[in-house]
């Protein structure tokens, strides 16, 4: 128990002194996080929201494959990842193997279908003659879309925080593809493994703390904005 307590305490005083590893450390952890979440949002609502408003051959089994990938293990896309990221692999003329764009893609891979699947179960649960209604007056194809989206918003905010919070605490995958470097792929996830191995446990745990906080901080603005929806 005094360990937490001493973990709480060094994490209070490496804010208040601003420490510049953990500034960025905390800030890539969080750049990362947010530009794979918005690459998943931009690609998985108008993937998701074809999936729930359109009929094609094919449909239910992409259905099955992107609920498969909403529990898709991470350290299997850190695996894949970095084969396809390896020197010798299809993309290894990029090098950008252990670094923070390999980093955004592995999240992408891990968020997009957490996305897309909640985006298509939600825009299902609309009323269908929600949808007669809008057609019937004449609202166009984008014009449509939007406006489900719109009624949606709720559990498209859910989704977008599902995402993020997934991305977020993810370790494996990070590990693998950006390797954990100082000063450059090192997160908050990947530090507080490696603090924890090296034994220094009071900072594992201010890493831990601070890796709560701004989780909750961004959960935190998510839902006031969701909330204001429903009052």
């Amino acid at each position: 128990m005094d360990l937490l307590w001493q973990g709480m305490a060094q994490a209070f005083w490496l804010v208040i002194s601003a420490d510049s590893e953990l500034i960025r450390i905390t800030l890539l952890s969080l750049g990362v996080s947010s530009v794979a979440v918005a690459i998943s949002i931009l690609t998985g609502m108008p993937i998701g929201a074809l999936l729930a408003l359109t009929e094609f051959p094919g449909r239910r089994l992409l259905i099955s494959f992107v609920n498969t990938g909403m529990g898709l293990p991470p350290v299997v896309v850190g695996l894949f990842v970095t084969m396809l990221l390896w020197r010798s692999g299809p993309l290894g003329f990029l090098e950008l193997l252990f670094s923070p764009t390999a980093i955004v893609i592995a999240q992408v891979i891990i968020a997009l279908p957490i996305v897309t699947g909640l985006t298509s179960a939600a825009l299902q649960q609309l009323n269908p003659k929600l949808r007669l209604q809008l057609l019937a007056l004449g609202a166009s194809r984008l014009q449509l879309l939007w406006l489900l989206l719109r009624e949606a918003r709720l559990p498209l905010l859910a989704a977008i925080m599902a995402g993020f919070g997934g991305v977020i605490s993810e370790v494996g995958a990070v590990m693998m593809v950006g390797g954990n470097i100082k000063g450059q792929t090192r997160v908050l996830t990947t530090a507080i493994v490696l603090e924890s191995r090296m034994g220094h446990f009071d900072l594992a745990i201010a890493l831990a703390v601070l890796l709560l906080f701004l989780s909750f901080m961004v959960n935190w603005a998510l839902t006031l904005i969701q909330q204001q929806h429903t009052s």
